[in-house]
């Protein structure tokens, strides 16, 4: 059974940064694309960024591109978003999710394709 556990979450003020975290258990973990997500109060939940199988191709939001970076770590079953420049539109719940297909030649641009999700971890930037 999947695990994903989602921290570093917190309320900072514009500018600040964060780093997201997501340990992954129950999967063998270098064989699925990751992603991050994020849904604020009476909103759909939104892609924000994603990293492939292999590491090598990331895919972001225009929204974030350039203040946020995503990155794994496969020795140790981890997923990491750092944030910088952080803006209130930046808010909301951010959940780490994984591929519903290993080794896909396609990364991670929707929730539909989404197979395990994480429990979420509030992020709140202030003006």
């Amino acid at each position: 059974q999947v695990q994903l556990v989602e921290s570093g979450g917190g309320l900072v003020q514009a500018g600040a940064s964060l780093r997201l975290s997501c340990a992954a258990s129950g999967l063998t973990f270098s064989d699925y694309g990751l992603g991050w997500f994020r849904q604020a109060p009476g909103k759909e939940r939104e892609f924000v960024a994603a990293i492939s199988w292999h590491g090598t191709v990331t895919r972001y939001v225009p929204s974030v591109k350039a203040r946020f970076i995503i990155s794994r770590d496969n020795e140790n079953n981890m997923l990491f978003l750092q944030m910088n420049s952080l803006k209130p539109e930046d808010s909301g719940v951010y959940f780490c999710g994984v591929d519903r297909q290993a080794r896909s030649s396609v990364v991670i641009s929707s929730p539909q394709v989404i197979g395990s999700w994480g429990q979420g971890t509030q992020v709140t930037v202030s003006p």
